[in-house]
C-alpha cells in the first residue's frame, strides 16, 4: 500500500489543518527593534556581544543557546543546540564545549569546520557564522568543567552521548555511578570534555522586519585578519 503525504493546501485532515495553523501565524508580526548598520563596529565580535547582552536584558529565554552545524563522514549535515561558553570578540572566536567522543566531537575531529546559528525570536534577530574549528587546551577544558553545575558535570561523566539507551533504569544506574565518582572527588574532570572555538571567517547579522524588508549585514574576514562588511539583499 503506497502512502502519500499530504502537502500544503491539500486539505488532508490533520496535515491540512496544520498548514492552516502555520499560515495563520505570520512570523515577526510585532514591533521589532531597528538596526542602524551605519553604527556597526568594524569587527563582528563586539556587535555579537551587544546583541547577545541585549537579548539577555530583554529577558529572552536561553539567549546563550546556539545551533551548531557540522557534517558527518558522508558529508551529510548534522545540527544540534548547545550552550555558548564565551566569545573572543577581538579575535572573532565563538567558544562551546562538547564531549570529544560524541558524534559532534568525532565529526569535528574529521572535518574541523562548523557553523553556528542563533535566533532571538522576541527581537527578530538572527546571527549566522561559520569558520574553522580549533580545540582548546586541557587546562582550559578542566577549568570550564569545574565551573559547571553538579548536574551538568554528572551528565558529562555519564558519557555515551547519543548511544542507544535500553531504558530509564540503565540511565539511573549510570547516573548514580557518576554521582558517586563526583562525590568522592569533586575535582574530577571528564577526560573527553573539550572546548572548541569556531574562528569565524563569515558572520551575518539579520534583523527581521514585519514588512519583510529585513536588514542583513555581512562581515567577511580578510587574509590579514581585518574584516570587510556590506549589506545583503533581504
Amino acid at each position: 500500500m503506497e502512502c502519500t503525504a499530504a502537502g500544503p493546501g491539500s486539505g488532508g485532515g490533520e496535515a491540512g489543518s496544520l498548514a492552516e495553523v502555520l499560515r495563520g501565524r505570520p512570523p515577526m508580526a510585532r514591533e521589532l527593534p531597528s538596526f542602524d548598520t551605519g553604527r556597526a563596529p568594524d569587527r563582528p565580535g563586539p556587535l555579537f556581544e551587544e546583541w547577545l547582552l541585549g537579548a539577555v536584558r530583554a529577558g529572552v529565554p536561553d539567549a546563550q543557546v546556539v545551533t551548531l552545524s557540522t557534517v558527518d563522514a558522508d558529508g551529510r549535515p548534522d545540527a544540534r543546540v548547545l550552550v555558548l561558553r564565551d566569545v573572543d570578540a577581538e579575535r572573532g572566536a565563538w567558544w562551546f564545549a562538547a564531549d570529544a567522543d560524541s558524534p559532534k566531537g568525532r565529526q569535528l575531529a574529521a572535518t574541523p569546520w562548523a557553523a553556528l546559528t542563533v535566533y532571538w525570536p522576541a527581537l527578530g534577530r538572527q546571527v549566522r557564522l561559520r569558520g574553522r574549528v580549533e580545540t582548546g587546551g586541557a587546562e582550559q577544558a578542566a577549568a570550564d568543567f569545574r565551573l559547571r553545575s553538579p548536574a551538568a558535570r554528572i551528565a558529562v561523566l555519564v558519557g555515551r552521548q547519543s548511544e542507544r539507551l535500553d531504558g530509564d533504569a540503565e540511565l539511573a544506574d549510570a547516573w548514580r555511578e557518576a554521582e558517586a565518582v563526583l562525590d568522592r572527588d569533586p575535582q574530577t574532570v571528564a577526560p573527553s570534555h573539550t572546548l572548541y572555538a569556531v574562528v569565524a571567517d563569515e558572520v551575518e547579522f539579520w534583523q527581521g522586519d514585519p514588512g519583510r524588508r529585513h536588514v542583513r549585514l555581512a562581515y567577511t574576514r580578510n587574509p590579514d585578519a581585518t574584516w570587510r562588511r556590506g549589506l545583503l539583499w533581504p
